[in-house]
């Protein structure tokens, strides 16, 4: 095949991408290719927390060391791409939920960062909504919180069925091959050709929006951090497990201490009266997690759902799953032009809904020639950092993430 872009990768950047590049120009010729299935990878496996506000994983209270107020103004314009894909592609409403989330503290400590973290807001003069330990577990149906920092901006995805709405939605103007991975990508006078193991595409503008998978590529080698994170689900909650829990069918709780547990209850219209268990992260350069990191994670899931709903003891944990990660050192993306006509957005952070939307935006509006803030913001940034020697880099990670994970305690 022949086509004006070819985007490698179908997860939020890929099809944020593929959509912004057929908004630029309607008549341009976009090919989607993806290894897998899409939504079967981590687009599909995260918590579905996307996010407005400073969100920085490496701080204590989630405020970032740039500028959080252009940032905040940028992950809206994320928030409202989405928003007006759902329209558009007509994306079932539950599935993209203007419903807001909560910071929940579980400890003294939890709360002065809740509280430092509402003087930030203050300070960006955003709104936020101070919840008492009462207020939570009417929320929650837990007593497990002492307070919580409720914020209205944040958007609580289903994150599989966003992302397979955003799929066929493209596909209507764009061709969108699964099970297509790119083996090679070569050069070819002003072309670039993308070769898959049963075809080929040619194109003057390739995308790479495969997060971590950058370096498979051959690029930002030795300068990217490859995580797991993992998170489980219970099963399906009876009528009498609902009505014993009370508190709100849809809520999203993210820890106070960026390295705690994030919970979530679901409903029927995001996959059935549910609870979600994200904790744990491990390093692993490889891209594959051991089924050691699994098992460890789901054990830690068990005992964070059993400490917040000791009512639901007879509720077992259905699914348990690892979703992969890409971290830099100095907490930038890769999303610029690696060479004439291949652009790179990639490398989210751990923010991937909103960061990775942004990415893919800039990447296909660099290849269109098109200038915003989003593409300034990125041009902006440094280079991701390289990363201290193997097997040093990953040894340290690990002992500093499970040194995290025990400060954050209760949380």
């Amino acid at each position: 095949m022949t086509a004006d872009v070819v985007v490698v990768g179908a997860g939020y950047a890929g099809l944020s991408a593929a959509r912004r590049a057929l908004q630029l120009d309607p008549q341009c010729r976009v090919v989607v290719l993806d290894a897998g299935r899409v939504a079967e990878g981590a687009a599909g496996r995260n918590s579905g927390f996307m996010i407005d506000l400073p969100h920085d994983l490496a701080s204590e209270d989630y405020a970032g060391p740039g500028d959080d107020l252009a940032l905040t103004g940028l992950n809206r314009q994320a928030i409202g791409f989405g928003q007006a894909a759902v329209d558009e592609y007509g994306i079932q409403p539950a599935f993209f939920d203007p419903a807001g989330k909560v910071n929940g503290a579980a400890s003294a400590a939890g709360n002065v960062h809740n509280r430092n973290y509402s003087k930030h807001l203050d300070g960006l003069g955003e709104r936020w909504e101070w919840l008492d330990a009462q207020d939570m577990q009417d929320l929650t149906g837990s007593g497990h919180y002492r307070s919580g920092l409720y914020t209205p901006g944040t958007v609580m995805l289903q994150p599989a069925g966003y992302a397979l709405g955003l799929a066929t939605g493209l596909s209507r103007a764009a061709d969108v091959f699964e099970h297509s991975p790119a083996l090679t990508i070569r050069r070819e006078g002003v072309f670039w050709t993308v070769q898959t193991p049963k075809g080929s595409v040619a194109a003057s503008h390739v995308i790479l929006c495969v997060n971590g998978h950058l370096e498979s590529f051959g690029v930002a080698q030795g300068r990217l951090m490859q995580l797991f994170l993992f998170a489980s689900m219970s099963e399906e909650l009876s009528t009498d497990a609902q009505a014993a829990l009370g508190g709100a069918p849809r809520w999203g709780v993210t820890p106070s201490d960026p390295m705690g547990t994030t919970v979530r209850r679901i409903d029927t219209g995001q996959g059935g009266h549910r609870i979600v268990t994200r904790t744990a992260a491990v390093v692993r350069p490889g891209m594959q997690p051991k089924g050691r990191d699994l098992r460890r994670a789901a054990r830690l899931h068990r005992d964070k759902f059993a400490q917040r709903f000791p009512l639901l003891s007879d509720v077992r944990q259905a699914y348990a799953w690892g979703g992969h990660l890409c971290l830099s050192l100095n907490g930038v993306a890769h999303a610029r032009e690696i060479e004439r006509g291949l652009f790179s957005a990639c490398v989210q952070n751990g923010l991937g809904t909103a960061r990775g939307t942004l990415t893919g935006i800039a990447a296909a509006e660099r290849a269109l020639g098109h200038v915003s803030d989003i593409t300034r913001y990125f041009d902006a940034e440094a280079e991701p950092r390289k990363l201290p020697p193997q097997p040093l880099a990953t040894w340290g990670a690990n002992a500093y993430l499970r040194l995290k994970e025990w400060w954050a305690g209760a949380e």
